[in-house]
C-alpha cells in the first residue's frame, strides 16, 4: 500500500501543453512536489543558472496548498520563487516580463470542474510549454531524474495593482456600459476594476470570489454562463456582455442584444479595426475558427495575411511569436495581441479592452458591427468522450477515412469535399465553402467538433450529423457535453 509520503502521478495528467489532474485522486501532494522537482529541473537545464521563477495561484479551496509542494520542489532544485498570490493567468505571463525573471508556473485549472487542478508553466518569455517541452517534463518527473539544490523564496506584495496600471493605459472616449461576468472565479477581483478604470459603466454579475462555483464553472463556452451574462445585458440595457474564465485568459461575448457572438467573429471584428493602421500585418486563427478570415475584404484590402493553425493557447502563442503576427484568435475566447498591443499571450481583460476600442471607434451597436460580416450559420464547440489513451488514434483514423472520402468523390448534403486541412485533427471543406472539423482535445477525454455553413443552417446541421455518424462507428465515442 503506498503511504503518504509516496507520490501518486497519473501520467495522463501531463496534456498537450500544460498539465492537469483530478485532486487528489490522480495526484497526491508528493507527486506535486516531484513535478515541481521536474519543472525546477528542467527550467535550470535550459537556463543555465539558479533561475528566478514567477509562482501564483487561482481561487480554488486547495489552490494554495497545490502551489506550496509546487514551490518546495522548485526551491529543493536550485529554483528561486517569487511569489504573487493569488493571480490569472496572464498576471503571471506579464511578470515574467515586468520583473526579468526566467520562468512561470501558474497554479490553476482554468475552466475545469472543481477537483481539478493543474499548472501553466513557460520558460521563453509569453509562451507556455511546448508538447515536446512537455514531454521532456513528464520523463524528468517519472524517471525522477531531479537536479538538487537550494533555492530561495520570496514573496511579491501588490503585483495585482502592477498587472491592472499596465492594461489602463489610455481611456476610451464612449460611455460603454458593460456586463462584467466571472463566474465567481479570479477574474472578480481584476477585470470589474480594469474596465471601470478605461471608462466603462460596469453591471458586476458573479464577480465576488467563491471557490465553489455555485452557479456554474467560470467557462465562456458554457451555455449557462452566455445565457446567463445575456439576461443581464438585456435587463440593463448594456452595449456588451463579457464572460471569463477561471484564469482570465480567456473572454466569451454577448452583444447589445443580448446574442451570442462566437469568439472567432469577435476576433475578425478585432483585426478589421486594427488592419487599416497596421498594414501588411499576420493574423492567427485556430482550425476551429470561421473561413471568413481568410477572404475578408477589408484584411485583404489592408494586405493582412491570415495563418490557420493548431488550436490550443501555446500553439497560437508561438505561433504569433515566430511569424511576428500581430494578433492570434482562438474561437474558445484566447486572443493574443502582440506588441505594441501586448506582449503575445492570452489575455482575457486585454482581449474585453480591444473590444472596448473597437466600439469606441465606431458609431454603431456592436451588433450592428456584427451584422456587416457576411452570414454564417455555426455549432458552438462540442466535446464528445473519448478516452485520453485513445482519442489521437481515433482521430488518426478519421483524418484517413475523411482522405478517401475526397478521393472517391463522396457527396455531404450534394457537395463534394473541395479541401482537407491536417495542421490539427482534420478539417474538411466543401464546394460552397461549409466546412467541418474533428480533432482531439487537448486537455480533457474528448474530441472536438465544430462546422459551419455559409449556406443555410440546415447544411451545418447535415456537416454534423455526417460527422457524428463517422464518430459513432469507431466505436469509442461517448456522450457529448453539448449538442445542436
Amino acid at each position: 500500500m503506498p503511504t503518504l509520503k509516496d507520490a501518486h502521478i497519473n501520467p495522463l495528467g501531463f496534456r498537450e501543453y500544460d498539465a492537469r489532474w483530478l485532486y487528489p485522486k490522480d495526484i497526491n501532494k508528493e507527486g506535486i512536489k516531484n513535478v515541481g522537482q521536474g519543472l525546477g529541473s528542467q527550467i535550470i537545464l535550459k537556463t543555465n543558472k539558479s533561475p528566478r521563477v514567477i509562482v501564483g495561484h487561482d481561487y480554488r479551496s486547495y489552490s494554495e496548498e497545490v502551489k506550496k509542494k509546487l514551490m518546495e520542489g522548485l526551491i529543493d532544485t536550485g529554483c528561486n520563487i517569487e511569489d504573487i498570490g493569488l493571480a490569472l493567468s496572464p498576471t503571471v505571463y506579464f511578470a515574467q516580463f515586468n520583473l526579468g525573471a526566467d520562468a512561470v508556473a501558474m497554479v490553476t485549472a482554468s475552466h475545469n470542474e472543481n477537483g481539478w487542478t493543474g499548472i501553466k508553466m513557460g520558460i521563453e518569455k509569453g509562451l507556455t510549454h511546448s508538447p515536446a517541452e512537455m514531454n521532456e517534463l513528464k520523463k524528468i518527473v517519472l524517471e525522477k531524474k531531479f537536479i538538487k539544490g537550494k533555492g530561495s523564496y520570496k514573496e511579491i506584495k501588490g503585483f495585482k495593482d502592477i498587472y491592472i496600471n499596465n492594461l489602463i493605459k489610455g481611456k476610451i472616449k464612449k460611455k460603454l456600459k458593460v456586463v462584467v461576468a466571472c463566474g465567481n472565479g479570479t477574474a472578480g477581483i481584476f477585470a470589474p476594476k480594469v474596465l471601470k478604470e478605461i471608462g466603462c459603466e460596469i453591471v458586476e454579475l458573479d464577480c465576488n470570489l467563491n471557490y465553489n462555483f455555485p452557479k456554474y464553472n467560470p467557462n465562456p463556452e458554457d451555455l449557462r454562463m452566455l445565457h446567463d451574462i445575456s439576461e443581464s445585458v438585456r435587463k440593463n440595457n448594456a452595449d456588451v456582455g463579457f464572460g471569463f474564465d477561471g484564469d482570465g485568459d480567456r473572454v466569451g461575448i454577448i452583444d447589445n442584444n443580448g446574442k451570442e457572438i462566437y469568439s472567432d467573429k469577435v476576433g475578425l471584428l478585432i483585426a478589421r479595426n486594427l488592419a487599416p493602421n497596421y498594414k501588411n500585418k499576420k493574423f492567427i486563427v485556430d482550425v476551429k475558427s470561421t473561413a471568413l478570415f481568410a477572404k475578408d475584404k477589408i484584411l485583404l484590402e489592408n494586405n493582412c495575411e491570415t495563418i490557420y493553425w493548431k488550436t490550443g493557447h501555446s500553439h497560437i502563442k508561438r505561433k504569433v511569436n515566430e511569424v511576428k503576427a500581430l494578433a492570434g484568435f482562438e474561437k474558445s475566447g484566447h486572443f493574443f495581441f502582440n506588441q505594441p498591443l501586448g506582449y503575445g499571450y492570452d489575455d482575457g481583460i486585454n482581449s474585453a479592452i480591444q473590444v472596448c476600442r473597437l466600439l469606441d471607434n465606431q458609431n454603431k451597436k456592436i451588433s450592428e458591427i456584427i451584422n456587416e460580416l457576411p452570414k454564417t450559420y455555426q455549432t458552438p464547440t462540442m466535446a464528445p468522450f473519448c478516452k485520453d489513451e485513445e482519442k489521437y488514434q481515433v482521430v488518426e483514423s478519421l483524418v484517413k477515412e475523411v482522405e478517401n472520402l475526397k478521393a472517391n468523390n463522396t457527396k455531404i448534403d450534394n457537395q463534394k469535399i473541395a479541401d482537407i486541412l491536417t495542421v490539427n485533427g482534420v478539417r474538411f471543406s466543401l464546394e460552397d465553402g461549409s466546412w467541418g472539423l474533428i480533432r482531439a482535445s487537448s486537455n480533457k477525454p474528448s474530441l472536438v467538433v465544430v462546422t459551419e455553413s455559409p449556406t443555410s443552417d440546415k447544411r451545418k446541421k447535415k456537416i454534423f450529423e455526417f460527422i457524428d455518424r463517422m464518430l459513432q462507428k469507431t466505436g469509442k465515442v461517448g456522450d457529448y457535453d453539448q449538442k445542436i
